[in-house]
């Protein structure tokens, strides 16, 4: 089962599930888990090949919404699911695979739909890193800068580098997610659809939700509403987390 953890009390509304992107850990959730546990259990998860949680050869979203279905048993769910990225993809797959697990759906910044984008370079410039000269982020920061030079993703990558007493390990098993990356970056073909109540939140600065998306979300997902956050970009939760908090919390409230 995929390692996770709890936020707030056991009891009262339902509760959420959240379920994080590529290269990312529940860790990077912490804080709107803890603002979001004010009203509802929370649970936030690593997915496979990342953080905590097993190692496998594959990372299908088939397999991703399983591991998910399998947190939400632990729970005696349903729950509600919130999934950004890649994560708001294997929701989706859940939802359209296990509907019975979902009681509304959130997605953070993602369309069920194939992307022509690759993160493989990523991937490389993390597996390049000599690692064993490593004692601390911020050496690992500097010799990345070659090769990334947004400081923010170079920042959001190292939160997946652990550095314990000196030795430095990336929490991602880049190998396989490095295989995995045309599976990743697709979605499947599903001949279901979730009609309950489900919000696909994006970033106005982002482009991986656009207006041309919203026929494949329908056809998938018929009672779909939408809303953009104001100043974000794909990593909207992070970008503006008061206005994140503020419409998930909405949503859930309804």
């Amino acid at each position: 089962m995929l390692s996770y953890q709890r936020f707030g009390a056991a009891q009262g509304e339902r509760p959420i599930l959240l379920a994080h992107g590529l290269f990312g850990s529940g860790r990077n959730w912490g804080a709107i888990a803890k603002r979001l546990a004010q009203a509802r259990p929370v649970t936030t998860v690593d997915m496979r090949n990342h953080g905590s949680s097993f190692r496998a050869p594959t990372q299908s979203y088939e397999e991703m919404a399983a591991d998910l279905a399998d947190v939400i048993r632990d729970h005696d769910g349903p729950m509600d699911v919130l999934g950004h990225s890649m994560g708001g993809k294997a929701a989706m797959a859940l939802a359209l695979t296990e509907p019975e697990r979902v009681a509304r759906l959130i997605v953070g910044d993602i369309a069920p739909v194939s992307y022509s984008h690759s993160h493989s370079g990523y991937i490389a410039a993390m597996r390049a890193l000599d690692l064993s000269s490593v004692t601390r982020r911020s050496e690992a920061d500097r010799a990345l800068r070659e090769s990334i030079d947004d400081a923010a993703q170079r920042a959001f990558l190292l939160q997946s580098l652990q550095v314990t007493d000196g030795r430095a390990v990336w929490l991602l098993n880049l190998d396989a997610l490095d295989a995995a990356m045309p599976q990743i970056l697709d979605f499947p073909t599903f001949s279901t659809s979730f009609d309950r109540p489900a919000l696909f939140v994006s970033g106005s600065e982002s482009a991986y939700v656009t207006a041309e998306h919203r026929p494949a979300i329908r056809a998938l997902f018929p009672a779909a509403r939408f809303v953009a956050i104001k100043g974000a970009g794909h990593w909207l939760h992070a970008d503006n987390p008061n206005a994140f908090v503020e419409v998930v919390a909405g949503f859930l409230g309804r």
